[in-house]
């Protein structure tokens, strides 16, 4: 029985997150959907990185198993052509068999835009959170620095009962590209709303609001109201999955 790894991109404008749930459209349901077609069956397939409603995709990766055997450049071509634009495959392999696009990969690494101009893009209001403020990116990217390493991020994370909050975080940094300051940061995992709560406390140092010097206490704080306020999904990019 074939398993297979296929690497997709997606606009999260129009979905209710990645993971399939019912009476609602996600990018889940709408791959399998696909795939179900092309294979004659249903498909049960897990991702690396499942992404919230309004959240976009540059590089996520989907594995599955079918014991129908299916040539892979088949398998890309045909999911962009019936999910396309909204939903692209990049690439189709074949992988050995203990491949899980969940448990294989090594690192996430997200990115997140923040334009602060006077007024709103319109052509930009589905992929940046818009802030009408100079914000202060030296501040900000004191602060992330204090967010790298190992830690329970509780105070960062939605509360999910019986799982740990604990993550390591590889690297974070703000960086400011004309009228966008964008973070980016990378971990082995994520928990949920983590980016986006990373980035609304950055925005809040950004504007003074806050010094950089209280992130430690934050996260030692281990409490979800230390944090100052959580991002809007749409300026959220899962940028890249890596694996060994």
């Amino acid at each position: 029985m074939p398993t297979y790894r296929v690497d997709l991109a997606y606009d999260g404008t129009d979905f209710h997150g990645y993971a399939k749930n019912r009476n609602v459209r996600t990018v889940q349901g709408e791959v399998e959907a696909a795939l179900e077609t092309m294979f004659g069956h249903p498909i049960d397939s897990v991702c690396a990185g499942r992404t919230d409603a309004g959240v976009h995709a540059r590089h996520q990766v989907i594995s599955f198993s079918s014991d129908v055997s299916m040539d892979t450049d088949r398998i890309h071509r045909s999911l962009t052509a019936m999910l396309g634009p909204e939903i692209v495959a990049l690439d189709a392999i074949v992988v050995p068999d203990e491949f899980s696009a969940r448990f294989s990969a090594t690192m996430r690494s997200y990115r997140y835009r923040v334009l602060t101009s006077s007024k709103p893009d319109p052509l930009r209001r589905f992929t940046t959170w818009h802030q009408p403020f100079d914000l202060d990116i030296d501040a900000m990217n004191r602060a992330a620095f204090h967010l790298i390493g190992e830690h329970d991020f509780a105070s960062f994370c939605r509360q999910a009962p019986n799982r740990t909050s604990v993550r390591t975080v590889l690297g974070a940094s703000w960086v400011r590209v004309d009228d966008v300051c964008e973070l980016r940061v990378s971990a082995r995992a994520f928990c949920q709303q983590m980016v986006r709560s990373i980035t609304g406390l950055g925005v809040e140092v950004g504007r003074g609001r806050l010094g950089a010097d209280a992130v430690p206490g934050i996260i030692e704080a281990r409490d979800r109201n230390a944090s100052p306020q959580i991002a809007p999904p749409l300026g959220l990019v899962l940028w890249e999955v890596a694996f060994d």
